[in-house]
């Protein structure tokens, strides 16, 4: 089992920054990919960015976020992270973690994210 925690949202204006963290406990040694979601209201839930977990991680982003967003992981601290930088108020959303085992799926409560002046 893996649970997830995430943390770090909040309130931003445009062009400002937050970083979220996922902290993840449990069977750690299992999971070979993450992940940040996020879904707006009324809307389909998105994939934002994901790393997927070798010797050399490789990461991927959405088009709408490349050249702001950024994850990344601290394995010693068992956390990724979403650096969020230039946001937009069409970044408005609840984000949520998510941790692939190759038997499981798993997500966290997620945390919300407001862009408004």
């Amino acid at each position: 089992q893996v649970q997830l925690v995430e943390s770090g949202g909040g309130l931003v204006q445009p062009g400002g920054s937050l970083r979220l963290s996922c902290a993840a406990s449990g069977n750690m040694r299992s999971i070979y990919y993450m992940a940040w979601y996020r879904q707006a209201p009324g809307k389909q839930r998105e994939l934002v960015a994901s790393i997927t977990i070798t010797s050399v991680d490789s990461t991927n982003s959405a088009d709408s976020v490349k050249g702001r967003f950024t994850i990344s992981r601290d394995n010693a601290k068992n956390t990724a992270y979403l650096q969020m930088n230039s946001l937009k108020p069409e970044d408005t959303a609840v984000y949520s973690c998510n941790a692939l085992t190759i038997t499981n799926s798993y997500w966290g409560q997620g945390t919300q994210v407001t862009v408004s002046s």
